[in-house]
């Protein structure tokens, strides 16, 4: 029975290698993203068509459904898309560049970093909410230092990071329950941050996290490449003739980045970063060419679903979207603790 295992595993390697196999899987979660982009604007209070839809996006006419798509509905889900791909990129790039499956902004602690210096501007300075992104950044940024000289022992080990980020999270957490204590009275802006809500998002959200999303992908896309080299172990990326450290600096800052920009406009919205990418990987394999378009297709199209199952499941009471992300994920982060 072990040489049938085997030989059915090596079946499934060889089809995850196949090219024509990525490029079905890339359409495949090409029309899960529009499925859900549809069902995103579709769902909600006021019945609507796909046509309506359309109409809507292409003819600026004064008609209800088109209010209700064009100023309350499409930003709202071109928020949640964006919100998608940023945590699953960055969950995919810290995966990669700490060499632990675990790994993600919110579990190890990067986005407990943006998420304490975005409540200390919503609670302590809310005339600056024009700050929150560079401020969730440098937050962010930190915490993954603290990770990485936490876990720095003649090298990356998996439970060294898993374990600093744990601490790391904690030793945040506890700075937004000192923040929350000291200014209770001003609780109430930063409880739907904490949660992970996509309520009242609109235009001016699009416009913050796009930037940061466009550049985010481009970087990824362009540089994929080095993140295969450098998960191929530090001494052989070093023979291979990459700047090990260059390299892994230069990712988690970019994983920081984009972890901060979906903090930034949503709060703390946990387990995407570890979800997506690792289901992504199981389908489409390890190659980072591969791996970072499918992550963030399969990123987009989980919040936008979530989203909308969030608004709509218990109408007209809407919960956070991050309620939604935690009864999904903590069940498969126990699988994959499990697991490995």
């Amino acid at each position: 029975m072990s040489w049938m295992k085997r030989d059915k595993e090596i079946k499934r390697d060889d089809l995850r290698t196949s090219s024509l196999w990525k490029f079905l899987v890339i359409v495949t979660f090409v029309f899960l993203v529009v499925f859900a982009f549809i069902m995103s604007n579709l769902m909600g209070s006021m019945k609507l068509s796909v046509s309506d839809i359309i109409k809507a996006i292409m003819v600026a006419d004064g008609t209800p459904q088109r209010l209700v798509i064009w100023n309350v509905r499409l930003p709202r889900t071109i928020v949640a898309a964006l919100v998608g791909i940023n945590l699953a990129l960055s969950g995919a790039i810290l995966q990669g560049v700490m060499r632990n499956p675990l790994a993600d902004p919110g579990i190890i602690g990067i986005s407990a970093g943006a998420g304490i210096a975005g409540i200390f501007i919503l609670i302590v300075l809310p005339q600056y909410q024009s700050l929150v992104p560079p401020f969730a950044f440098v937050g962010a940024m930190f915490a993954a230092m603290m990770i990485y000289v936490l876990a720095w022992k003649g090298g990356i080990q998996p439970l060294r990071v898993v374990l600093a980020g744990v601490a790391v999270s904690a030793f945040l957490g506890a700075g937004i329950s000192a923040l929350l204590v000291f200014f209770s009275d001003r609780v109430h802006g930063a409880l739907m941050f904490m949660n992970g809500g996509l309520s009242a998002r609109s235009w001016p959200q699009v416009s913050m996290i796009l930037p940061y999303t466009v550049f985010g992908m481009t970087v990824s896309f362009l540089f994929a490449e080095k993140l295969n080299i450098l998960m191929l172990g530090d001494d052989t990326a070093r023979g291979l003739g990459l700047n090990v450290e260059a390299v892994r600096l230069g990712f988690t800052a970019i994983a920081a980045l984009l972890s901060a920009s979906a903090v930034s406009v949503v709060g703390l919205l946990g387990f995407v970063g570890l979800i997506i990418p690792h289901s992504a990987r199981l389908i489409i394999g390890s190659d980072y060419k591969y791996l970072f378009p499918a992550s963030a297709l399969l990123g987009a199209s989980l919040v936008m679903l979530s989203d909308t199952f969030a608004r709509t499941a218990f109408s007209p009471v809407e919960i956070p979207v991050g309620i939604v992300m935690a009864v999904c994920g903590v069940p498969f982060f126990l699988y994959l603790l499990r697991r490995e």
